[in-house]
C-alpha cells in the first residue's frame, strides 16, 4: 500500500520519502531464502477480480510475468482427502444431506453473482450462513474453520466481509468445474522490485530500517516526522502502518481518535512453512476439519507455482494476547510435523527437508459487523495527515490488489488526482 501511494504520488509530481521499518520491502508479501528457495513470507495468490493489480502491473511493463494455473481445493474431513471447490465435490462430499448441499451450492452460486453488499453490513456471518446452510453444514464446513481462525471473535463476524471472500475466489474460475489462480513469475519480488526501481527512477526516496517513531504535529499543525535519524519536515504523511500502532505513532491526535485505533482486535499468525521431497497433496488449499488438528488448513504453494520445490504454508491463526502465542516456533514447527503424517500416513522423516516459522502480530484484522462505521476517518483531522491499513479494504479481504487500489487512493487524497 505505501508503495503504491508513494508511485502514484511521485506520477502527480510530488517528492517523496518512503520510511520503511524493515530492511526489505513488502511487509506480509516480501520474501526470504527458504531452504534455497526464494519464498514469500506468507502465502499470496492472485484471482480475476484482482484488475487494479493488473493495471498496475501493465504501468511497471511486468503484466508480461503474471501466470495462471488450473488450481484444485480439497477438505481433509473424517480422516481422509475429498475433494471441494465445485459442483460434483459438495455432491460426492460425505456427511450433508441432499438438502444442506443444495442449499450450500445455491449459496456458493449467488455469492458470485451478488454486487451490493449492503444488506450483509449489519448480519452477523454465523447467522447468515446457518440462514443459508443450515445448522448441520455449518457446525460440519464453516465452524471448525472459524473458530481456528476467528477463535472468540467467531460469532462477530461481518457477514459482508466473508461474502467478499466467496466471492472473489468464485469467480477466479474457467468455468464451473475449474478453478484458476494467478501469481507472479518470480513471486512477489517481481512486482515489488519493479515498482521500487520505479520510485527511484522517479527521484523517489526509499529508507530501509527506518521506523518512524513519530509523526510530529505542532500546535495542531502537521510539521513532519520523526525518526532514529532526525527529524524531517513534510508538507503530507501519509501512513500505511497497521492500525494498532498508530496511536502510538501520533501521540497528539486526541484521545477519542487514538481509541478508535486501539480499538480494532487483530489475530496473530504462526507460520510454519515446510519444503517437502514430494507432494503433500494434489490441492493448492486444504482446508481441515478434524478436532486434532487446531489449523484451519494446509496452503499447497507449489501446486500453484511450480517453484522447483514442494512448499506447503500452515498458518496457526491465533489472539496475541493468547498464551500460546508467546510459545517459542518449536511448539508449533512439532505440531505441523504430526499433522503431515496425519494428512499423508506413507510420508517419511526424510521426506521433510525443512521446516520453520515465522509470525506476524498483526496479520488479520476483524471485521465485526458495519465495520466501516468503526474506523476513523482516513484524514483523521489534522490537514495534511493521512492513516489507513487493511481495516479500510472492508469488506473486501487482504490481498496485493486491494493494497495496490487503496495505496492509489490515498495518494489522490493527500496529492490531487493523478
Amino acid at each position: 500500500m505505501g508503495l503504491a501511494a508513494a508511485y502514484h504520488l511521485l506520477k502527480q509530481g510530488h517528492q517523496v520519502t518512503l520510511f520503511e521499518a524493515d530492511k526489505t520491502l513488502g511487509g506480509m508479501s516480501a520474501s526470504f531464502e527458504f531452504d534455497g528457495i526464494r519464498i514469500e513470507r506468507y502465502y499470496h495468490f492472485i484471482c480475476k477480480s484482482d484488475h487494479p493489480l493488473f493495471e498496475l502491473l501493465a504501468e511497471l511493463g511486468i503484466d508480461n510475468t503474471l501466470r495462471w494455473a488450473q488450481t484444485r481445493m480439497g477438505y481433509y474431513y473424517q480422516g481422509r482427502l475429498q475433494n471441494w471447490g465445485d459442483p460434483v465435490a459438495l455432491l460426492t462430499f460425505p456427511g450433508l444431506g441432499l438438502i444442506s448441499k443444495i442449499r450450500y451450492g445455491l449459496l456458493a452460486f449467488l455469492s458470485t453473482k451478488r454486487t451490493d453488499w449492503t444488506r450483509l453490513d449489519g448480519i452477523d456471518a454465523v447467522t447468515w450462513l446457518k440462514r443459508w446452510v443450515g445448522q448441520s453444514a455449518y457446525d460440519i464446513l464453516w465452524r471448525p474453520l472459524f473458530e481456528l481462525k476467528f477463535h472468540h471473535y467467531t460469532p462477530n463476524l461481518s457477514a459482508a466481509w466473508i461474502w467478499s471472500r466467496l466471492k472473489r475466489v468464485g469467480t477466479s474460475r474457467r468455468n464451473l468445474l475449474q478453478e484458476e489462480l494467478g501469481y507472479l513469475q518470480g513471486g512477489s519480488d517481481t512486482f515489488l522490485d519493479a515498482i521500487a526501481a520505479r520510485i527511484q527512477s522517479m527521484s523517489g526516496a526509499i529508507r530501509l530500517n527506518e521506523s518512524v517513531q513519530e509523526v510530529v504535529i505542532e500546535n495542531g499543525e502537521l510539521a513532519g516526522v520523526r525518526t532514529h535519524a532526525g527529524t524531517f519536515q513534510y508538507d503530507r504523511v501519509v501512513s500505511t502502518i497497521p492500525m494498532p500502532y498508530v496511536s502510538a505513532m501520533v501521540p497528539a491526535l486526541p484521545p477519542a481518535i487514538r481509541e478508535k485505533y486501539d480499538s480494532v482486535n487483530n489475530i496473530a499468525v504462526v507460520c510454519v512453512l515446510v519444503h517437502l521431497n514430494e507432494a503433500l497433496t494434489p490441492y493448492f488449499w486444504l482446508n481441515i476439519s478434524d478436532p486434532d488438528i487446531d489449523i484451519p488448513g494446509f496452503i499447497e504453494y507449489s501446486n500453484l507455482n511450480p517453484l522447483g520445490g514442494h512448499i506447503v504454508y500452515a498458518p496457526f491463526y491465533i489472539p496475541g494476547e493468547h498464551a500460546d502465542y508467546q510459545k517459542d516456533d518449536a511448539y508449533f514447527i512439532e505440531k505441523v510435523r504430526r499433522y503431515l503424517f496425519a494428512v499423508k500416513p506413507d510420508l517419511a522423516e526424510s521426506d521433510i527437508l525443512k521446516i520453520a516459522a515465522g509470525r506476524y502480530r498483526y496479520a488479520q484484522p476483524i471485521c465485526e459487523p458495519a465495520f466501516s462505521t468503526r474506523l476513523p476517518p482516513i484524514s483523521p483531522g489534522v490537514e495534511g495527515l493521512y492513516i489507513a491499513d487493511t481495516c479500510f479494504y472492508y469488506p473486501e479481504d487482504r490481498s496485493i490488489s486491494e493494497s495496490v487500489k487503496l495505496g492509489r487512493t490515498l495518494a489522490t487524497m493527500a496529492g490531487g488526482q493523478d
